[in-house]
């Protein structure tokens, strides 16, 4: 999917494009409608870098069950 935001209309935000999306990804996130994994690749970033967002503007990262056991996973397979 592509969203276009006209030059104009980013301009009057002060924001760049990337900045636009690291917000949304963000919103996401906290409404819980994204997990970090999807929300990390939505933002162009690697999960731990955006952490270090999320932290830096003092956001929480909820961790939840799901989570959890695809950590589980994950470390199964090494």
């Amino acid at each position: 999917m592509v969203i276009e935001i006209s030059d104009n209309l980013l301009q009057k935000t002060g924001l760049t494009s990337k900045d636009i999306v690291l917000k949304l990804a963000i919103m996401l996130f906290q409404e819980e409608r994204m997990t970090l994994a999807q929300a990390s690749k939505l933002a162009g970033l690697h999960q731990f870098q955006f952490q270090k967002v999320l932290t830096q503007k003092g956001i929480s990262i909820h961790y939840g069950e799901t989570e959890l056991k695809r950590d589980l996973e994950t470390i199964k397979q090494f």
